[in-house]
């Protein structure tokens, strides 16, 4: 395994990180508590869940993923070795069941974090991150930003003030964004530098060979104010693993069981993933270690979320730390994506 650093902080982390979203629908608690046994085992000490987990979000799996970790932590005595990060969810009317207000007021954040909390049966979380924004900004599967009606007004430094609190109180360590845009993530730093409040640390956005979107403004961000990309999406819901090339059909992958999420599914994509896949067919490569190790390899990535329904998929996305992309096969993903850019946003 390779390790970096937290930015600006003493936290060592795995360069793969855990994801666990599928913790309590597509794996049971067993097969999760095996995941985690395999990735500390195998060095990767980083794990990354949310509130709302698992996907897709709805009422009769909420909080599952969190409580799924908590019997492991509980089972195991292994929280010392984990750097674990989690979520508040955003505003969302489908998330009314979460509680009696989906927002970042001090009540939500207070009310989110001690539920997050009691479920992952910890004291304490290394990074607590905002889910998506409260504004109306970001919406997954939208390439950029588009004006609309929008009733929120700007409370950024009253949300770092009331996380502020609870880093006090020990409840957080560290604190960061996810799906989050450049505007948004200066307005944090800019609150942070003058006003003496916690600095964002890490945004966690998707961040693909299908959606490099996150290069045009993030990227530079992120390496001039020293935060980390906590990249997630890596495998574009199985669809850079291959094995849909050929018209297969896997009953039991993401995109056929979800397919309201349908942002991996344009012919650009099908045809993008092919260009890529003979580039790595050419150097020897598989699909999955061309993908995982183009964005291990990039300066503004602290590391890189996998998730995996199996521990064969786990494994294989392990090891691809050790692959380097050498700068032959770099320019020729950058000629794929001149020609198809991002057609997954």
């Amino acid at each position: 395994m390779k390790y970096t650093s937290i930015p600006d902080t003493d936290i060592k982390v795995s360069k793969i990180c855990l994801g666990t979203m599928t913790f309590g629908e597509q794996n049971t608690e067993a097969e999760g508590h095996a995941q985690m046994d395999y990735a500390l085992e195998n060095g990767v000490n980083f794990f990354d869940t949310a509130e709302m987990y698992s996907v897709p979000g709805r009422q009769e799996t909420y909080g599952s993923t969190e409580r799924i970790i908590g019997t492991w932590f509980k089972k195991t005595g292994n929280r010392d070795q984990v750097v674990l990060a989690t979520k508040i969810a955003g505003p969302n009317p489908a998330f009314g069941y979460m509680r009696e207000k989906v927002d970042f007021s001090p009540a939500s954040i207070q009310y989110a974090l001690d539920q997050s909390l009691q479920r992952l049966q910890t004291d304490y979380v290394d990074i607590y991150q905002l889910h998506w924004p409260e504004r109306k900004a970001n919406f997954f599967g939208q390439r950029g930003y588009k004006k609309q009606d929008d009733a929120w007004e700007d409370n950024i430094h009253q949300v770092l003030t009331t996380l502020d609190g609870f880093v006090q109180q020990g409840k957080i360590k560290h604190i960061g964004l996810s799906n989050e845009t450049p505007w948004g993530l200066m307005r944090f730093l800019e609150e942070h530098k003058y006003h003496n409040l916690p600095k964002i640390k890490t945004v966690q956005n998707p961040y693909s060979l299908l959606n490099r979107s996150f290069e045009v403004g993030n990227a530079e961000v992120c390496l001039r104010e020293n935060v980390g990309l906590l990249a997630y999406s890596p495998m574009a819901f199985g669809l850079l693993s291959g094995k849909f090339l050929n018209g297969q059909q896997h009953p039991s992958s993401r995109l056929a069981l979800f397919p309201q999420m349908a942002r991996y599914s344009s012919p650009q994509s099908a045809e993008a993933t092919r260009l890529y896949n003979e580039i790595a067919q050419q150097n020897g490569l598989t699909l999955t270690q061309l993908a995982l190790a183009f964005i291990e390899q990039q300066p503004y990535v602290t590391s890189t979320i996998i998730g995996a329904t199996t521990m064969e998929q786990l494994k294989e996305n392990t090891d691809t730390i050790q692959i380097i992309l050498s700068d032959e096969v770099l320019k020729a993903i950058d000629s794929v994506q001149a020609t198809i850019p991002d057609p997954a946003p």
